[in-house]
């Protein structure tokens, strides 16, 4: 579908780990698609529109923000500004803002106004199509289908750069804020890769390597010679073959698996982490020896690791496809696990006269509390 002032508009993804040459594959699109190709190319650079604080201090728990976290607002309203921006383009008018306008979309406003975006103010692109680069680490595959879904009637395309773990850790250490490291390493062990095998949406990829390159500035300019064909074929493809709406449709039912295993895992972990609390409270009031409290601790937190473990593979809550079981409380899957451990004997008589009192049930609304 066609801007309305004439162009065309491809949303790509720019996705990998930190320090893989994200950010620095972008600067070279910026510079080298009006040059040399005649496109547009705008940026919307994450880090930059997500305010610092809403990362918190120091490393996040398990190496990543939690799902209720600032940080993930902060993406949500991104991403709401995001439609509005296509919008605008697709419809001509500067984008409309929110009711009651958040800082981010000013700070949306500003970025989109200095590349000439915003249709109506005195800028807007021209004739000539626009790549509109997301740069963000986009290692979940939902983040990511999230973008595709704004994309109706427009090219989409997915740009991962692949870097051995070690060389981002080595770039990381040379910036100014480095992320840290063990966010990077847990990154790593989670990223998803795309898969236009199995996923059609995913059929416009590139799977590229970064490891060739110097750091950050030093291989912009390289970076972009070494991938140019590929990356123009890329482009090309996004953009004669468009988002149909089916396409759209036919994913959704993908997306919402992934979202709500990535939200039952997160509930499964807050409701561990209470009952965890909860005996560990209880041990103490009961005066349980504190080797014995250290015993305690160990196994239910390595009970805690295992059952999730299981959980994210689909073992507690999944049917025989292996896919989510709505049917299923994962609370009671939680308690049926942590019951043998917390009925079991023990060396102590004091322990065993603990261990043998009720079953430990969570308070009304421990699972559902931490469900939004």
């Amino acid at each position: 579908m066609e801007r309305a002032d004439g162009g065309r508009v491809v949303l790509c993804v720019l996705c990998g780990l930190p320090a893989a040459g994200k950010s620095t594959l972008a600067r070279a699109l910026r510079r080298q698609l009006p040059l040399r190709q005649g496109w547009d190319c705008a940026l919307l650079v994450y880090d930059d529109l997500i305010p610092e604080e809403a990362w918190g201090r120091g490393e996040p728990p398990d190496g990543e923000p939690p799902l209720d976290s600032a940080w993930k607002r902060r993406r949500r309203e991104l991403l709401r500004h995001l439609e509005r921006l296509l919008r605008a383009l697709r419809s001509h008018p500067a984008p409309p803002g929110p009711a009651a306008a958040p800082p981010s979309w000013g700070r949306f406003l500003s970025c989109c106004a200095e590349q000439g975006l915003l249709p109506g103010r005195g800028g807007g692109p021209g004739t000539r199509p626009l790549c509109l680069v997301l740069d963000d680490n986009f290692y979940y595959r939902s983040m990511r289908h999230e973008v595709f879904q704004l994309a109706h009637s427009l090219g989409f395309c997915q740009l991962f750069l692949e870097c051995p773990l070690e060389l981002c850790l080595q770039r990381n250490r040379l910036r100014g804020s480095p992320v840290p490291e063990g966010t990077i390493c847990r990154m790593a062990q989670r990223v998803e890769v795309p898969e236009p095998e199995k996923n059609p949406w995913e059929q416009n990829s590139l799977v590229l390597s970064s490891s060739a390159c110097a750091p950050e500035e030093q291989c912009d300019s390289g970076l972009m010679e070494a991938f140019h064909v590929q990356i123009i074929n890329l482009l090309g493809a996004a953009l004669e073959n468009p988002v149909k709406q089916n396409e759209e449709n036919t994913e959704q039912k993908e997306a919402d698996r992934a979202i709500c295993a990535a939200s039952t895992v997160h509930q499964a972990d807050q409701t561990c982490r209470r009952i965890i609390s909860q005996t560990m409270k209880e041990a103490k009031d009961k005066n349980v020896l504190p080797s014995e409290m250290k015993s305690l601790a160990e196994e239910l937190n390595k009970l805690k690791a295992e059952f999730l473990e299981d959980l994210r593979q689909g073992s507690h809550v999944g049917n025989e496809s292996g896919q989510q079981n709505p049917t299923v409380d994962p609370a009671a899957s939680v308690l049926s696990s942590f019951q043998p451990v917390l009925l079991k004997t023990s060396k102590s008589d004091s322990f065993l006269r603990w261990r043998a009192q009720p079953p430990l049930t969570p308070a009304p609304g421990l699972w559902n509390r931490d469900a939004g």
